[in-house]
């Protein structure tokens, strides 16, 4: 897809994706996030990611929400481990509706302590409410064990008492310490000429102070591969198996992308749910992911059963691994995989917000924004010898870290 990128005097990229629709969708991603939290901070990120659209400068909460969705728009924003974002899809002719609340609330939030009170409950209520999801609570736990000791591994929201906790001066000093003028890309796609996303970035970015990044991140050090089990107020068994794996820079990110899709990604047809859930009827939900970081990743496995079969689904899980690893993946069956994966990536493509933002993304992690048949050319590039070692390594059992949650009794 074709795209232009302009940068500022400041060092904020303007990264601009023409597209003929009435529809556009736009974002603010900054490279920061949970990991960047002082240990005392846990939940900071998130925490700022809230109050951004509780009062500015110039406007109050009312006016904030109603600035982009009194003429239909859709606003929102996430907070992950490395990034904070803020996304909205809007009709062409508020594109500088848009650039203006993201720059208000981005850069000139004022953060009252009363306005900080009544979130932090929000935020308080919404922990509650994860905690007592327990199919989502395990993928925290989990993390705590593969980056144990690291940022990495908190929980994005935080915990009741350092949430509690935070000041207007800690999120003051985060923002000055993560917001990175030369890591935050403002992203447009819309039917626009360059020379007016230029025009309208620039009269609203172009006077933000300069602030350079400095690399301060520490990698997460290698972890022992641990089994841990716990007994829960729960109706279902939930268990997760695991561990760290390649960052986005690594030769074999690709090679795993494609492996964890075709043991347990997207689609029905995966191996794992053809095994566990198709053939033996063990578990309604099994599922892999692999998640590629700046310095690290994490591969995982979920899937939720009853109590007594447990053991089962552990056993048949394993058996799948150790076929894998014993009898590499033939060029046939490779192909298969490469097709499968590939048509998913196209058809993601058609999710516009989802693209802008993952072209963002690739702005601030690689400087670059790689075509589709780039990216296709990568994955055809991946060999049965790159799958046999890719496996090898990461399905060894020796270094899995696996985590269960039982019902008590």
């Amino acid at each position: 897809m074709e795209y232009n990128v302009h940068t500022l005097p400041n060092g904020i990229r303007l990264l601009h994706v023409p597209a003929a629709s009435a529809i556009s969708h736009a974002c603010i991603i900054i490279n920061s996030g949970s990991r960047d939290e002082k240990e005392h901070q846990a939940g900071l990120a998130h925490f700022i990611e809230h109050l951004i659209f509780k009062r500015t400068e110039k406007r109050n909460t009312n006016q904030i929400l109603n600035r982009l969705e009194s003429v239909g728009a859709d606003l929102n924003a996430y907070t992950t481990k490395e990034y904070t974002c803020i996304h909205a899809s809007f009709l062409n002719p508020y594109l500088d509706r848009t650039l203006e609340l993201f720059n208000d609330i981005v850069f000139h939030s004022v953060f009252p302590e009363d306005e900080m009170e009544k979130e932090k409950s929000v935020v308080l209520d919404e922990i509650a409410s994860y905690l007592d999801q327990p199919e989502e609570a395990i993928y925290d736990d989990f993390e705590d064990l593969v980056f144990a000791g690291h940022p990495m591994g908190r929980n994005i929201l935080g915990t009741v008492d350092s949430v509690s906790n935070i000041t207007k001066k800690d999120i003051l000093q985060f923002i000055k310490d993560n917001y990175h003028t030369d890591k935050i890309v403002i992203a447009v796609l819309g039917n626009y000429p360059l020379s007016k996303v230029v025009k309208t970035g620039a009269k609203y970015y172009s006077e933000i102070p300069a602030n350079l990044h400095s690399d301060t991140r520490l990698a997460p050090p290698q972890t022992i591969a641990v089994t841990k089990t716990f007994s829960k107020p729960i109706q279902q068994a939930h268990a997760m198996m695991g561990r760290q794996a390649y960052s986005l820079y690594h030769p074999y990110k690709t090679g795993l992308l494609l492996l964890n899709n075709l043991l347990g990604g997207t689609g029905m047809s995966s191996i794992l749910n053809l095994q566990i859930r198709e053939k033996y009827g063990i578990a309604y939900t099994i599922e892999s992911s692999y998640s590629p970081l700046s310095d690290t990743g994490i591969f995982s496995l979920y899937f939720g059963t009853d109590k007594e079969k447990v053991s089962k689904a552990w056993s048949l899980i394993l058996k799948e691994f150790k076929k894998i690893r014993q009898n590499p993946l033939t060029e046939i069956q490779l192909q298969k995989a490469k097709n499968k994966f590939i048509g998913q990536i196209a058809l993601g493509e058609e999710n516009r917000i989802g693209l802008i933002i993952a072209m963002a993304k690739s702005l601030l992690d690689y400087d670059r924004i790689d075509d589709l048949q780039t990216i296709f050319g990568k994955i055809q590039a991946v060999s049965t010898a790159d799958m046999a070692n890719i496996a090898n390594e990461i399905l060894d059992e020796s270094n899995l870290t696996s985590l269960t949650f039982y019902p008590l009794g």
